[in-house]
Parts: C-alpha cells; sequence; structure tokens
C-alpha cells in the first residue's frame, strides 16, 4: 500500500523506538527522569505494537514484545520508589510533618530503591537492545509494505473492549473508598488511556479531546495510588520498632508517634483524593460511552480524501463551502463527532498535580 496512512503508522512505531533508546542508558544508569522516561516509552510501545502489526508476518512482533514486556518489568519496581521518594519530599516541606518521620520512611525508601536499582540493571543487561531495535524495524518495514490497514480493526475491537471495562470498574468500585476497587479503575483508565493516544497519533479524528480528560483522571488516580504505596512503607518502618520498646519508650515511642503523625495525614490525603475522584466520575462515565460512538466508527472507517485535483477543481468552481463540509463530515469532525460537543462535564474534571503514568 504504502501510502500515507501506513507510513504515518510506522513512524508512530519509530518515534517511539527513539524515545525508548533515547532514555535507556539514564535509566541504567539511575537517572529518576530516565527511569520514568523509559518505561513510558516501553509501555507505549507495549500498546503499539501487537495493534499495528495485526495482519503482519507475527515472528518478530511476538519476539519483540517479548523483550519490550521484560523492559517495562525491569523498570517498574525503581519507578515507583523513585515516587515515593518524590511524595516523601512534598510531606517534608510541611510544617506539620514531623521531619524524623519523613526521614524513617526516606531511608527505608532508599534502601529498598539500592536493592531494586541492582536487580533493574542486571535484568536489563540480559537484553539484547540491538536485536531488539532490528526487529522493531522490521515491523516498520512490513507496515510500510502492507497492503491492508487490519490495525485499525484491531485497535477499534480495543478501545471498545477498554472502554466497557472502565465502566464496569467504575461500576464496581461506587463511591466507597475501597483502594483495591479504586486500583482496578486507575488501571483500566491507564489501558484505556494508552489506548485512545494510538489511535490519536495514528490519525484517529477526536480521540485527541478524549487523550486529555483521561490523563487529568489517571493522574488523579495515579496520585491516590502513590499516596496508598507511601502509606505501605510507613507501616513498614512502623512494624521495625519493636513492641517493648513501644510500651516502654525507650527510644521506641519517639519513633512511633512521628510515624503516626505522618500516617495520619497520608490517609486524609488519600480521603480527599478520592472526593476528588468520586466528583469526576459522571465525567470519566461520558468518556467511556463517547469511545464507541465519537471514535470507534472514524477509526474502523475512516472517510476516504478526494484527490487533491478533484479537490482544486470543485474550489475553481466555488465549492468551497461544499468541500469544508463534504466527504465524511469533516465540518462535524471538528465538533467531535456529537460527543464533544457535550462536553462540559468533561472539562470540568479535576486537575490532579500528577505525573505521566
Amino acid at each position: 500500500m504504502n501510502d500515507s496512512t501506513t507510513q504515518g503508522t510506522a513512524r508512530v512505531l519509530q518515534r517511539l523506538t527513539r524515545a525508548l533508546n533515547r532514555h535507556l542508558p539514564a535509566a541504567v544508569g539511575g537517572d529518576r527522569l530516565g527511569v520514568h522516561q523509559a518505561r513510558v516509552a516501553s509501555r507505549r510501545l507495549r500498546e503499539a505494537v501487537p495493534v499495528l502489526s495485526t495482519g503482519l508476518s507475527p515472528s518478530k512482533a511476538h519476539k519483540a514484545m517479548r523483550k519490550i514486556r521484560r523492559l517495562t518489568r525491569a523498570l517498574g519496581t525503581v519507578r515507583e520508589l523513585d515516587v515515593t521518594l518524590h511524595l516523601l519530599d512534598e510531606f517534608a516541606r510541611k510544617d506539620h510533618i514531623p521531619r524524623s518521620a519523613v526521614e524513617d520512611v526516606r531511608a527505608h525508601v532508599l534502601g529498598e530503591r539500592a536493592r531494586s536499582r541492582e536487580v533493574m540493571v542486571e535484568r536489563l543487561g540480559r537484553i539484547n537492545r540491538k536485536k531488539l531495535n532490528r526487529r522493531l524495524a522490521s515491523v516498520c518495514e512490513a507496515l510500510d509494505e502492507a497492503e491492508h490497514e487490519r490495525w485499525r480493526e484491531a485497535l477499534a475491537s480495543r478501545l471498545l473492549k477498554r472502554a466497557k471495562r472502565l465502566r464496569a470498574a467504575i461500576d464496581e468500585a461506587g463511591q466507597m473508598y475501597a483502594p483495591e476497587r479504586l486500583h482496578q479503575v486507575r488501571i483500566a483508565s491507564k489501558k484505556l488511556r494508552y489506548g485512545l493516544e494510538l489511535a490519536a497519533e495514528s490519525g484517529g479524528t477526536g480521540a485527541q479531546p478524549l487523550v486529555r480528560t483521561i490523563k487529568r483522571a489517571q493522574d488523579l488516580l495515579g496520585r491516590l495510588h502513590d499516596q496508598q504505596i507511601l502509606q505501605n512503607h510507613v507501616s513498614a518502618v512502623q512494624a521495625e520498632v519493636p513492641g517493648g520498646a513501644r510500651q516502654t519508650g525507650a527510644g521506641g515511642a519517639d519513633r512511633v508517634r512521628p510515624l503516626e503523625t505522618l500516617a495520619r495525614h497520608i490517609e486524609e490525603e488519600c480521603r480527599r483524593l478520592h472526593g476528588r475522584y468520586v466528583a469526576a466520575v459522571p465525567a470519566l462515565k461520558a468518556l467511556s460511552a463517547a469511545v464507541p460512538s465519537d471514535v470507534v466508527p472514524l477509526l474502523a472507517h475512516p472517510a476516504r480524501r478526494r484527490p487533491l485535483k478533484m479537490t482544486r477543481l470543485r474550489q475553481g468552481y466555488g465549492g468551497q463551502a461544499r468541500e469544508r463540509q463534504g466527504y465524511g463530515g469533516q465540518a462535524r469532525d471538528r465538533q467531535g463527532y456529537g460527543g464533544q460537543g457535550g462536553s462540559r462535564e468533561m472539562a470540568q474534571l479535576p486537575r490532579a498535580a500528577g505525573r505521566e503514568r
């Protein structure tokens, strides 16, 4: 086929591959931002490769996917600990938080990170990055030569399933503060976001506004999850204080009370973030309904463009207004296919001071 669409999907894959190669050396060196960016690139590749390679020779794509999954897993634990350290920095700047408790937990987390980084470097060292790049390059070449666009149907099907799963997770979570169920909402929103990002980058009109909305929701849920992870580390440090020392006050009480204060403030922050999530639920439900109605139809069955010569000919005969509105509803596209016009609720989704996940 080798048209602009297939070339565009190949460029998406090439761009993600370059991003991974750009950030991976810094990640291996222990740089926090490098770990984060390399993990994001690997997760986006995990989304793109199986979808874009639909209908192509499966062997090289499957082998590339195995290596990409190993990369993501290797980077995951260190990234999570880096986020925990960042939260501790935030608490350290608050006057009402005992500094001794923050430093107590920080020492615990730094020890965990040092051990996890050793494991990460060892795992990354076992991955042949040159071979991974060759396999990804072969997928790009196959995309350039493809005579079909089966990836469109594959991505449309994936988006339908993920939108349905997000709605189910929201319903299961309800309005009660239940960390595990909220975690499932976060995972469902994250997976839908990656699919929508791929649709937007591959020319799926209408996906980009939904990406912005779901990113705000995911940032909010991600920050809530990060606070819960920090709670676990505080609990681990509290468990290190000997029971006898707590009762006798032989140095134990000096550690216990500040840790209890820190734990209480983390719990309060979790409750506050949960309240913001509950307020955002209507917007998330509207988004999950917009995916099958506004994005999937035009992704699976894109409007065909007129040849450039015919377009100019029509414009020469006074057909400019008709051209702006024609063939496939581009004027409707700019309005969001009927789904974004009613997005006032989505626009009011609370913004979280989060990070890209």
